[in-house]
This record gives C-alpha cells, sequence and structure tokens, in this order.
C-alpha cells in the first residue's frame, strides 16, 4: 500500500477546522496538526507508522471529508476500515447535535457563544490511554507545557513517519512506554510521580490488568470510579478523560480552572465558582454541559487570532 483515498460524510453542521483545534487545543500540538486546511496525523496500524490526512469540501450544511492514507499497510481495506472508523469516533461524525441547538438558543447567554462555532463536533483521544496520558501531562501545569511534554514523549517514543526529510512521531503506545523507568520522564520534563503513573498505566495494558479500553458500556459513575483507581487519576483527570476520552459531553471537568473562569465570564459572577457551583451552574445545559467546554476553548482562540 502507498496511499489511500476514501471519503466520509458527517452529519451536518460539521466544521473541520473547529472540530481539529477542540481537539489540539494548542498550536504548538505536533501530535495532531492543522495547515489551515488539512489535518493530519499519525497513526499505528499493524505496527506500521500511517499518515491519515483529512480535508473538508461542501461547507457546513453538506460537509465531505477527503481523506488519505500514505504508508506500508498489507491489506489497504483493512486500513480503510480501521481509520474511518477512528476518524468517526475522534470527529463524532454521526453526533446528531439538533437538541443541542435548540437548547442553546433558548439561552440568552449561552447563544452568542455557541452560535459563534456552529459545525464543531465533540472530539475524543483516539483511546482511553491517550486520553489519560494528556490527563497525567496536564495536570496542575498550564496547558502550554502540557502540550510541550506531550510533544517530547511522542518525540521521544512514538513509531516514526518518514516523509522525505520530514520526520513525524505518532503518539506513543502502551507498548512503547512500559519498559521505561521514571527517570527517563524527569528527562523529558515530568515528575517522577507522573513518570511512574504512566509506565503502571502502560503496564496494566499490556498485561491486561487495566481494561480501560472496555469501558464504553459501563455508567459514567462506574467508569469514574474505576478510573480513580488507577495511580494518578484524581477527580479532575477522571472527568477529563470521562469527556475527551469517552465522549461524556456530559461531563463538565468541574475543577477545570480555565473552565470555571469561562463560566464566571459567561454568567457575570463576582467570584470564580468552585467545584460544587461549576456543577449547578453546568447542570442547565444538561446533557451538554461538556460540550459546553469545547465552546469556550474555541472561543479563546478565537481570541488569539487561530480561528478563521
Amino acid at each position: 500500500m502507498s496511499r489511500v483515498t476514501f471519503t466520509l460524510r458527517p452529519l451536518a453542521p460539521f466544521s473541520l477546522e473547529f472540530t481539529v483545534w477542540a481537539l489540539r487545543r494548542k498550536a504548538t500540538n505536533q501530535v495532531d496538526r492543522w495547515d489551515g486546511r488539512n489535518y493530519s496525523r499519525i497513526f499505528v496500524f499493524e505496527d506500521n507508522a500511517l499518515k491519515v490526512s483529512v480535508s473538508q469540501d461542501g461547507g457546513l450544511e453538506k460537509p465531505q471529508l477527503n481523506a488519505a492514507v500514505d504508508g506500508k499497510a498489507s491489506d489497504s481495506q483493512a486500513v480503510k476500515s480501521s481509520i474511518s472508523l477512528m476518524l468517526g469516533k475522534m470527529f463524532s461524525l454521526r453526533k446528531d447535535l439538533k437538541d443541542f441547538y435548540s437548547l442553546s438558543g433558548k439561552d440568552i447567554r449561552l447563544k452568542p457563544l455557541v452560535e459563534r462555532f456552529v459545525g464543531v463536533k465533540p472530539p475524543r483521544f483516539p483511546t482511553v490511554f491517550e486520553a489519560l496520558i494528556n490527563a497525567f501531562s496536564c495536570q496542575q501545569v498550564s496547558l502550554d507545557l502540557g502540550i510541550i511534554l506531550l510533544n517530547r514523549l511522542s518525540q521521544s517514543y512514538g513509531v516514526i513517519f518518514r516523509e522525505g526529510d520530514t520526520v513525524f512521531h505518532a503518539f506513543p503506545r502502551p507498548e512503547d512506554l512500559a519498559g521505561l523507568f521514571p527517570e527517563d520522564f524527569r528527562k523529558l520534563g515530568f515528575s517522577r510521580n507522573k513518570g511512574r503513573a504512566i509506565i503502571e498505566l502502560s503496564e496494566g495494558v499490556i498485561k491486561r490488568t487495566l481494561k480501560i479500553e472496555s469501558l464504553e458500556t459501563m455508567s459514567d459513575t462506574e467508569i469514574y470510579e474505576y478510573l480513580s483507581k488507577i495511580r494518578g487519576v484524581g477527580r479532575w483527570s477522571a472527568e477529563y478523560v470521562l469527556l475527551r476520552g469517552m465522549g461524556r459531553i456530559n461531563t463538565l471537568p468541574g475543577d477545570d480552572v480555565s473552565a470555571q473562569r469561562n463560566l464566571q465570564s459567561l454568567m457575570d459572577l463576582d467570584e470564580r465558582p468552585d467545584y460544587e457551583e461549576t456543577r449547578k451552574i453546568a447542570s442547565r445545559w444538561q446533557p451538554y454541559a461538556g460540550f459546553i467546554y469545547f465552546h469556550f476553548l474555541l472561543d479563546k482562540l478565537k481570541t488569539k487570532g487561530y480561528l478563521s
């Protein structure tokens, strides 16, 4: 296989740009790339690195995604099927948000925010494993530093894809990280505790003592309780993974300081709400409280000039 192409048709309205930015969070993200027109990322299929590129035609109301997969693989049809499913999950391509737009249209405070980003779908990391590593990396540090740590991790241990003189890296798999030591993570800027958490998680996935990719049938509460038993996972991380790793868009990470500040501004509050107050405010937007989280992020990115 050298190149496989195919098309995907998301439920309208859909904006690849908005959805990709909600996924990548920062322009410095080297795992999920965006050049203003094309999204690209390295996936690993049967130990082979594949470069996946996606662009959009048809606008918000008649969206068509044009995908291309470059690399070596023995079964091009299997690659097409696997990548199609993965992109569908990552970008929530079949997610119907009519009820969300109806709800937000009746909220005088929320409506202007939502109207600015019509077409965004709630993104998900490809795996719960990746969501947990993102949570560990971004705990108790700025998002800027968290993304830097994730880039370093990928560049140091992710499977390599070469395109001419350019080298790209996939996000590390459990088997790429399980044999490391805490000091290896210290060299990248992680704390020793975060390094231990990543190693234990990776080893648990490989040994199948942790079955994090089979939680889909559980309730939010059951998932929360399961995740909370993993080293390094507290309340913020568990809720973060529910939203970004499992697509539970009713979950707004209540301890997220940025979300609290955005709610304070949106609701014109005198003080930044705490965890309980954040949950109370967000309850009026259920079952879409977590989806608002992505709108807050896009609003910040637009203010900084990253969005068209």
